[in-house]
């Protein structure tokens, strides 16, 4: 699939975030590492995004690391050398600048505020040129649930 509009993406992110809820309630329930549940999310993802590479943490940009100029944390907000990022979950093409989507999951439970994984997609968007990012807030324990769905604009809005 082309996935030429934001609905079209939409749809079958929603599909791959009912998956994890309904297959992995066990590891929402228990609060489990997110990186568990992001490498869970995105093995539903893969089918769903036919001809793309689905990859957690990938960490590189044709041979060179991912680098991004973003805060780091905990230190003065000037700070904006390139650092090495992570990204949770992405769908491109490898070895190409062909960047679709980049995800970043928090759980309800976590210490870090939500401010980090924002400005990390807007620079996502704007210097790595992906085509859509999207942040996601998932409740993790009792009663798991998708809390929020944050698209993130080129504009970095």
């Amino acid at each position: 699939m082309l996935y030429q509009t934001q609905e079209d993406i939409e749809r079958d992110l929603k599909e791959a975030l009912r998956m994890l809820l309904e297959k992995d309630k066990e590891i929402l329930t228990t609060d489990i590492n997110e990186r568990s549940i992001t490498h869970k999310l995105a093995g539903y993802l893969e089918p769903l995004f036919v001809g793309w590479d689905v990859d957690c943490e990938y960490n590189r940009n044709h041979d060179n690391p991912k680098r991004l100029k973003i805060p780091r944390r905990k230190i003065p907000n000037n700070d904006t050398q390139a650092r090495t990022v992570f990204p949770d979950i992405i769908v491109h093409k490898r070895g190409t600048d062909k960047n679709l989507l980049v995800i970043e999951l928090k759980k309800t439970t976590s210490q870090q505020r939500d401010d980090f994984d924002l400005n990390k997609l807007k620079a996502f968007r704007n210097e790595l040129c992906y085509k859509f990012a999207v942040f996601i807030k998932i409740r993790t324990g009792n009663d798991p649930a998708i809390e929020k769905i944050d698209w993130i604009q080129n504009n970095g809005s």
